[in-house]
């Protein structure tokens, strides 16, 4: 990513973290620029060219006040919505439609072990990232704050593994997410280890359609674990590829954004943005 591209970044990050503390004071076009530190017309233009649309629109996505009000509903059930949508053919998720094929137990064991896996680092809307892929599909995506800290995890979870650096079409795939309308995309595989629990949740996790919010309680009644919450979040925590299985569209009942692996101010850049995008089509 180009250095003026990470300064814009981190100003319009820094601008939502504000919105978002100060949503119940309505904080005008001028404060929101002071905080990015550039002036009220360079800031919307740099915010609509980011979002797509102007600050005072995206706002009402990203607010802790609208989640809560979604989720006080007493006639929404997100999770029952999501799912529904996502299967009935409407949803943009089913034009993704992305399988998930488990590593063998073998391959889990042994470290990735003659798994050949290549890796490239891009740029996205909200910071660099490191994505990875064995000839079966996707295995890693990460957002970056430090290249050699991300290739040394990836390598850790494969430490057995023989690693090349080059592109492949598989990461080009799987890049378009941050680029195309979901549903202009081709399907994308996953090649992902991890327990039956884990895979179960990551699935669930794929069936959240774009733009839309769940709860960590919801999704283990969807797997059938209703008092598994706790370990719903956990296995949430350990997903190893960011924003193509929407971690980030798992929030607490309560409304609060909660935390995230990359940043929860990451979190809230991502829930805005693609709640600015279905406002867009």
């Amino acid at each position: 990513m180009k250095k003026q591209e990470i300064i814009t970044y981190q100003r319009i990050a820094e601008a939502l973290n504000y919105l978002q503390n100060n949503f119940q004071q309505q904080p005008t076009l001028d404060e929101v620029a002071e905080t990015a530190h550039l002036s009220p017309h360079h800031f919307q233009r740099l915010f609509s060219e980011w979002a797509g649309v102007s600050p005072k629109k995206f706002l009402q996505y990203i607010s802790i006040g609208h989640a809560k009000k979604i989720l006080s509903n007493p006639s929404s059930n997100l999770l029952e919505a999501a799912m529904e949508t996502g299967l009935s053919g409407t949803g943009r998720l089913h034009d993704l439609f992305v399988t998930i094929e488990g590593m063998t137990p073998g391959e889990y064991k042994n470290g990735g072990k003659n798994l050949q896996i290549s890796y490239t680092f891009s740029t996205t809307p909200f910071g660099p990232v490191l994505v990875a892929a064995t000839q079966k599909g996707i295995c890693h995506m990460s957002f970056v704050e430090d290249r050699n800290q991300a290739l040394n995890h990836l390598q850790s979870l494969f430490p057995k593994a023989l690693f090349s650096a080059q592109p492949s079409p598989l990461h080009h795939k799987a890049l378009n997410i941050f680029q195309k309308d979901w549903q202009q995309m081709d399907a994308v595989k996953l090649h992902l280890k991890g327990t039956d629990f884990q895979l179960n949740v990551w699935e669930c996790l794929l069936k959240i359609p774009h733009g839309k919010l769940s709860t960590y309680g919801h999704i283990a009644q969807h797997i059938d674990k209703p008092n598994a919450a706790r370990a719903v979040g956990t296995a949430i925590g350990r997903n190893p590829v960011a924003f193509l299985i929407p971690c980030h569209r798992v929030i607490q009942a309560s409304g609060v954004i909660g935390g995230y692996m990359w940043g929860p101010l990451r979190k809230k850049a991502i829930i805005g943005w693609e709640a600015a995008t279905v406002e867009k089509e």
